[in-house]
């Protein structure tokens, strides 16, 4: 059976690169699976890192390609080093014994093959520990279906509900419906988070919350964000609405996105939550936490996650 890295087609931008080969695809990889840092990560929300964290790989590559990226060191630049099917097994297990609550999946999509391995061979050994998709939501509604016969949680981006500013940001005008179709098929799957406890202290274990970094002088783009999700999903959709971005430098290469947002436009968009019925809802009263703007190149990526 031919390998899927082969011509792959694993995301939305059907390149048909022969990563085998040694090819990379739009995603910037070979078939050759590479990882920026494996780690306890205390930067998701309180019911994805709990108490004892988020049992973290931060995949290199990426299949959608934001230039204002705050991992831009992994997705745009490749940092990490390469692991076998065997290392990747050892490092779940390894992080599964320091008592993380989920194994979290970062910029997954274009690893599938990979990680479609790794996670039947934990169940068959015995592990139930949740999986967990953390993605762009620039995912393929097929490709999602597929993964959810073993994927237990996912945490899609909804980036883009303006087609003119995925283009501009993305290089891909269809990224809303795209990710709207992908949406609709991990909650026909999966259904809602649950549970959804903000203080952290159950951690999830099952279903799908949607992420969204408000962007600076964007504010109608995440009011429309929130609009498409009411529409489609209803209140009940748990949500993450991010107060976090930081300008790296390819936004001041571009002149674009190029300053941090203006607090009362994030305090905007939290009103339209209110307004809108949202139940389920994290937001950030503060302008997020540098300590978790990751530096890939340091022995410890993120400043904000305790010493050992």
């Amino acid at each position: 059976m031919p390998s899927a890295y082969q011509s792959c087609t694993l995301c939305p931008r059907q390149c048909h690169a022969n990563r085998v080969d040694g090819q990379t695809g739009y995603c910037g990889e070979t078939d050759q699976c590479r990882i920026g840092a494996i780690l306890p990560h205390f930067g998701e929300e309180p019911c994805i890192s709990g108490r004892r964290g988020s049992g973290t790989f931060f995949f290199s590559g990426c299949s959608c390609g934001c230039f204002f990226c705050q991992n831009h060191q992994i997705s745009h630049e490749h940092i990490g080093r390469l692991f076998t099917d065997e290392e990747l097994y050892q490092s779940a297990v390894s992080l599964i014994g320091e008592g993380v609550h989920n194994l979290n999946f970062v910029t997954p999509d274009h690893w599938w093959p990979h990680l479609q391995r790794l996670c039947k061979r934990l169940r068959d050994n015995g592990f139930d520990i949740p999986f967990l998709w953390n993605s762009s939501g620039y995912s393929l509604a097929a490709a999602v279906r597929e993964q959810c016969r073993l994927i237990d949680i996912f945490l899609p981006d909804f980036k883009f509900a303006d087609p003119e500013l995925a283009q501009r940001c993305m290089g891909d005008a269809h990224y809303p419906e795209i990710a709207l179709d992908a949406l609709k098929a991990a909650v026909d799957a999966l259904g809602f988070l649950r549970p959804f406890d903000p203080d952290g202290d159950i951690t999830a274990s099952r279903g799908v919350m949607v992420r969204h970094l408000v962007l600076p002088g964007q504010k109608d783009n995440s009011l429309k964000v929130l609009d498409l999700l009411a529409d489609h999903f209803g209140p009940s959709m748990p949500i993450s609405v991010m107060n976090q971005f930081i300008p790296v430098p390819a936004c001041h290469e571009r002149h674009f996105l190029d300053n941090r947002l203006a607090q009362e436009d994030y305090a905007a968009v939290c009103r339209h939550i209110v307004e809108l019925g949202f139940i389920h809802a994290f937001i950030q009263p503060e302008s997020g936490d540098d300590a978790f703007m990751p530096d890939f190149t340091r022995e410890r990526p993120f400043e904000g996650n305790p010493l050992k």
